[in-house]
């Protein structure tokens, strides 16, 4: 697996590798099919989308790491309940 791959599946960098895994999920089981995995995607770019926000709101206020670690991350999920 190249170093680019190994950082995509690293839970510390992407928040969103369960998306993922699921969307790829999808489309194997329905032969590429994307009309059959539409709210795959959908969840998929909520999720980009979210932690985005989070990490640019996080730069803006100077905290560091931008992209919090998948500990905290699993604690703001918790106290928001997952919100896409």
């Amino acid at each position: 697996m190249s170093r680019h791959a190994k950082k995509l599946r690293d839970h510390d960098i992407n928040p969103c590798v369960a998306e993922t895994d699921a969307t790829t999920k999808c489309m194997n089981d329905n032969n590429y099919n994307k009309d059959m995995c539409t709210d795959y995607f959908l969840k998929y770019k909520n999720c980009r989308k979210f932690w985005h926000e989070i990490m640019m709101q996080r730069k803006r206020n100077g905290v560091k790491p931008e992209m919090p670690a998948a500990e905290e991350r699993k604690k703001i999920l918790e106290s928001m309940g997952k919100p896409y």
